[in-house]
């Protein structure tokens, strides 16, 4: 059977669905988040304009929305309103009615879906509304209409009073996948000059990015960082010596070092981009424990603001310093026909994308698990790359950051200082009062 787009559709569905268990367990909530979520991972690979900050502001609002659809019905979480940057109370439940959280999970999670990926293409469209008819049907069976009118009803306002916030943050409109169609270089041989030949990349993706509005921290330069080492050509300088670096790692890359630059690469429309890379960490973690649904809602919620608040503070500080890329300076300085071994994404330097947002997960992750917390991370094992053990998330992150210096991308000082400002963005996350804490 030729498999057309429909029919890939259908099939991504059906696997989101086995692949949690919520055919044969849809009255679990926790497996509706499951099912959803895996479809979100799914559907960033499949809509262009899902570069990496982007995917990481959907999943943090679909997080908020997820959790306080949660909080609202259990006496022990307290609501993020007043908490985050501009939250007022979302819609609060009938004094003395009967809920039904799987019905409410649902509707929240497939208004919130169908609201930040819109613009998904149309396999996208075909799988987002085949997941909200098939698992629909399958969470109200049983429940009471009244009941599963008024529980549905519910979660479509919370992600509607969501939806409604995120629109005023600065991010919600992505024209030309993020490229400005107006551009102009600083001047200097220190400044970011474009890697690619593609025309809509000879702009950088998102420059106004770090001023949108964040979930915890203050605002974009609430974790500055101080600036990288100051760029020259003398081969007795800092900033030589890391570029060297950069050329002695590629001239001598092992077998292993190439998958992990690999494993953690994440390019966008080929994977779920290095957010997305965490948030199926925690999706694998939260189903191997078998985890309930406040957990479930508590530890998405914290993980998405926190990679989406990463991305903010690290485009911040990339437009602050507007640093050049290794490829830019070891092709003009030391060797002009090198090549990195992964592409140059296109957009500046300092600090290191991969390193602030896998620093701000470990960080969280390893507040809410512990931090000798062991772990394996399957995420690519469909595409054909091995499962890969951790001893806790900060190992794993520091490996996400050096993979960047075995791909060719980044001078180890936007590596190193990355995940320490990961950590401090961490730090406003961490902070909130969620379960057990009201």
């Amino acid at each position: 059977m030729r498999v057309t787009r429909r029919v890939f559709a259908g099939l991504m569905v059906a696997g989101m669905l086995a692949a949690t268990g919520a055919r044969a367990a849809p009255r679990d909530p926790a497996r509706v988040i499951g099912a959803w979520y895996k479809l979100i991972l799914a559907l960033v690979r499949h809509t262009p304009t899902m570069s990496p900050p982007v995917a990481s502001r959907a999943m943090g609002y679909i997080g908020v929305a997820l959790y306080e659809t949660v909080a609202s019905g259990a006496a022990g979480m307290t609501s993020l309103a007043g908490q985050v940057n501009g939250l007022t109370p979302p819609p609060s439940r009938e004094d003395g009615a009967t809920y039904d959280a799987a019905v409410a999970l649902h509707a929240v999670l497939a208004a919130s879906v169908a609201g930040y990926f819109s613009n998904t293409g149309p396999t996208g469209q075909r799988a987002m509304a085949a997941m909200t008819r098939k698992l629909g049907e399958q969470v109200a069976e049983g429940v009471a209409a009244d009941v599963a009118a008024r529980s549905q009803t519910y979660g479509q306002a919370v992600a509607a009073h969501i939806l409604n916030w995120s629109l005023t943050d600065g991010g919600a409109d992505i024209t030309n996948m993020g490229f400005p169609y107006d551009f102009t270089p600083a001047k200097g041989p220190a400044h970011w000059v474009p890697t690619s030949l593609v025309r809509q990349q000879q702009a950088p993706l998102l420059p106004d990015w770090g001023t949108n509005r964040p979930f915890a921290m203050p605002h974009g330069a609430s974790c500055p960082l101080p600036p990288p080492p100051a760029y020259s050509e003398d081969p007795a300088s800092q900033f030589y010596k890391e570029a060297m670096e950069v050329v002695t790692v590629k001239a001598g890359l092992t077998d292993e070092q190439r998958l992990i630059a690999r494993f953690w690469s994440d390019d966008p429309m080929l994977s779920p981009t290095p957010p997305g890379h965490w948030i199926s960490i925690a999706l694998q973690i939260l189903a191997r424990d078998g985890a309930g649904v406040e957990q479930s809602a508590d530890v998405l919620a914290r993980l998405g603001m926190a990679v989406s608040d990463a991305f903010i503070g690290c485009w911040q500080a990339k437009f602050e310093y507007d640093l050049l890329r290794p490829v830019t300076y070891i092709r003009r300085v030391i060797d002009p026909t090198w090549e990195p071994l992964l592409i140059t994404p296109p957009f500046p330097e300092y600090p290191s994308g991969h390193s602030t947002q896998s620093g701000a997960a470990a960080e969280v992750l390893t507040a809410l698990f512990g931090a000798e917390f062991v772990f394996s991370d399957a995420t690519h094992l469909d595409e054909g790359m091995p499962i890969r053990d951790y001893a806790g998330f900060w190992a794993a992150a520091e490996e996400a950051g050096t993979s960047r210096l075995y791909g060719g991308i980044h001078f180890r000082a936007a590596i190193d200082r990355g995940l320490d400002q990961g950590r401090c963005i961490a730090g406003y996350v961490n902070a909130l009062k969620t379960v057990g804490e009201g």
